[in-house]
Protein backbone atom coordinates (compact mmCIF):
# COMPACT_ATOMS: atom_id res chain seq x y z
CA UNK A 1 0.00 0.00 0.00
CA UNK A 2 1.47 3.34 -1.03
CA UNK A 3 2.34 6.15 1.71
CA UNK A 4 -0.65 9.01 2.16
CA UNK A 5 -0.07 12.06 0.48
CA UNK A 6 -0.01 15.67 2.35
CA UNK A 7 -1.87 18.14 0.72
CA UNK A 8 -1.23 22.12 1.52
CA UNK A 9 -3.43 25.07 0.63
CA UNK A 10 -2.54 28.90 1.41
CA UNK A 11 -4.82 30.80 0.57
CA UNK A 12 -5.81 34.98 0.86
CA UNK A 13 -7.59 35.37 3.73
CA UNK A 14 -7.88 38.90 3.28
CA UNK A 15 -9.10 38.41 -0.14
CA UNK A 16 -12.02 36.04 0.33
CA UNK A 17 -10.77 33.19 -0.89
CA UNK A 18 -12.40 30.61 1.56
CA UNK A 19 -14.94 29.34 -0.60
CA UNK A 20 -12.21 28.19 -3.46
CA UNK A 21 -10.12 26.52 -0.80
CA UNK A 22 -12.81 24.66 0.90
CA UNK A 23 -14.79 23.33 -2.46
CA UNK A 24 -11.19 22.09 -3.40
CA UNK A 25 -10.45 20.99 0.03
CA UNK A 26 -13.84 18.38 -0.19
CA UNK A 27 -13.02 17.59 -3.76
CA UNK A 28 -9.66 16.06 -2.74
CA UNK A 29 -11.69 14.55 0.40
CA UNK A 30 -14.04 13.26 -1.75
CA UNK A 31 -12.27 11.68 -4.44
CA UNK A 32 -9.03 10.21 -2.55
CA UNK A 33 -10.17 9.91 1.45
CA UNK A 34 -7.56 8.16 3.83
CA UNK A 35 -4.63 8.37 0.66
CA UNK A 36 -4.49 11.50 2.44
CA UNK A 37 -2.58 12.31 5.34
CA UNK A 38 -3.83 15.48 5.90
CA UNK A 39 -5.17 18.77 4.28
CA UNK A 40 -3.72 21.79 5.42
CA UNK A 41 -5.84 25.10 4.97
CA UNK A 42 -3.61 28.13 5.77
CA UNK A 43 -4.75 31.77 6.29
CA UNK A 44 -2.84 34.09 4.64
CA UNK A 45 -2.59 37.34 2.58
CA UNK A 46 -1.11 38.69 -0.57
CA UNK A 47 -3.44 37.38 -2.45
CA UNK A 48 -2.14 33.92 -2.65
CA UNK A 49 -3.41 30.79 -3.60
CA UNK A 50 -0.80 28.05 -3.54
CA UNK A 51 -1.31 24.47 -3.64
CA UNK A 52 1.61 21.65 -2.38
CA UNK A 53 0.73 18.17 -3.33
CA UNK A 54 3.43 16.82 -0.99
CA UNK A 55 6.41 19.11 -1.51
CA UNK A 56 5.84 19.71 -4.94
CA UNK A 57 4.13 23.20 -5.66
CA UNK A 58 1.59 22.45 -8.09
CA UNK A 59 -0.46 25.64 -8.29
CA UNK A 60 0.73 28.78 -7.77
CA UNK A 61 -1.65 31.83 -8.11
CA UNK A 62 1.67 34.43 -8.64
CA UNK A 63 3.29 31.80 -11.38
CA UNK A 64 0.00 30.38 -13.17
CA UNK A 65 -2.43 33.50 -12.44
CA UNK A 66 -6.11 31.97 -11.04
CA UNK A 67 -7.17 29.56 -9.12
CA UNK A 68 -6.34 25.95 -10.09
CA UNK A 69 -8.40 23.67 -11.57
CA UNK A 70 -9.94 21.28 -9.65
CA UNK A 71 -8.85 18.25 -12.25
CA UNK A 72 -5.26 19.62 -12.38
CA UNK A 73 -4.83 19.02 -8.55
CA UNK A 74 -6.42 15.68 -8.47
CA UNK A 75 -4.28 14.29 -11.20
CA UNK A 76 -1.16 15.92 -8.92
CA UNK A 77 -2.08 13.96 -6.24
CA UNK A 78 -2.51 10.80 -8.01
CA UNK A 79 0.75 11.30 -10.04
CA UNK A 80 2.04 11.43 -6.38
CA UNK A 81 0.16 8.64 -4.97
CA UNK A 82 2.19 6.82 -7.79
CA UNK A 83 5.19 7.76 -7.42
CA UNK A 84 5.55 6.82 -3.88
Amino acid sequence: MRPPVKIRITYCAECGYEPQTLDLAGALMHEFGARLSSIEIIPWDEGTFDVRVGDSLVHSMARDGGFPAVDAVKAAVRRSLEAA
